[in-house]
């Protein structure tokens, strides 16, 4: 079984890109060649618009030669400002409309997924840890743990912002980290996450009710490599995943 790559030592959760696409974005755009043959799921988010807040989550499986959709639509929220372009596992030769740290949109591209965090102590078969008040994910894009989950207690710290994986509110009792901008480039985006949602759009994150990213949860297997893939409906349209 592969397993999501921990730095123990100082519980830093690297986020990495685990499964790949060969796909390349430009002129703003996606361009699939292929999805990773190891791959066997997918969760598909597509909007009516770059602008829009909200969207429509779809799950398929790899079914012989083609996708195949599985389970219901799911209404979700992501940034209060759309989507931009965001950096997971295609080629980025894109110059203009790029997620930036701050721009409460949504990371839009193909991504894979890390691990589950939650509240309490639960059992799915995908990798999942209980959080609790010493774990912070960093969106100081000036600190070298920028874009990282650490124990704040086994660290030297040297960021002035980061937001608490255990809040006050349910919001990050379950949630999945999608891998994004792994190579924390600077002010690239950070703390990209699948959660729980509220009455409002996100602040760059996709959020649906907490039933149903508990289903979703425990429909993902690590073994079948999933990918989100996030776009507008007409550039998805373009990519032919049937």
């Amino acid at each position: 079984m592969k397993k999501f790559i921990i730095f123990t030592f100082l519980f830093i959760f690297n986020l990495s890109n685990l499964a790949l696409a060969n796909c390349v974005i430009k002129n703003n755009t996606l361009n699939l060649n292929s999805i990773n043959q190891n791959t066997k799921q997918l969760i598909v988010v597509t909007t009516k618009e770059w602008r829009s807040d909200n969207g429509i989550l779809q799950r398929y499986i790899k079914n012989k030669n083609y996708w195949q959709k599985i389970g219901k639509e799911i209404s979700v929220f992501i940034g209060k400002n759309g989507l931009a372009w965001g950096r997971g596992v295609c080629e980025l030769n894109q110059s203009s409309n790029l997620k930036v740290e701050g721009d409460k949109k949504a990371p839009a591209g193909i991504f894979s997924l890390n691990t589950a965090f939650g509240y309490k102590n639960e059992k799915f078969k995908y990798d999942y840890l209980k959080v609790d008040k010493n774990l912070k994910c960093i969106d100081d894009s000036n600190s070298k743990y920028y874009n990282q989950i650490v124990n704040s207690k086994k660290i030297k710290i040297d960021y002035k912002s980061f937001e608490d994986m255990k809040r006050n509110d349910d919001l990050y009792s379950l949630e999945v980290i999608v891998n994004h901008n792994n190579k924390a480039i600077k002010k690239g985006g950070s703390c990209i996450f699948i959660h729980i949602k509220n009455a409002s759009p996100t602040l760059g994150c996709t959020s649906m009710a907490k039933n149903e990213l508990r289903d979703l949860i425990e429909w993902l297997d690590i073994d079948k490599n999933p990918l989100l893939i996030q776009l507008p409906k007409k550039i998805f349209k373009t990519l032919n995943i049937r």
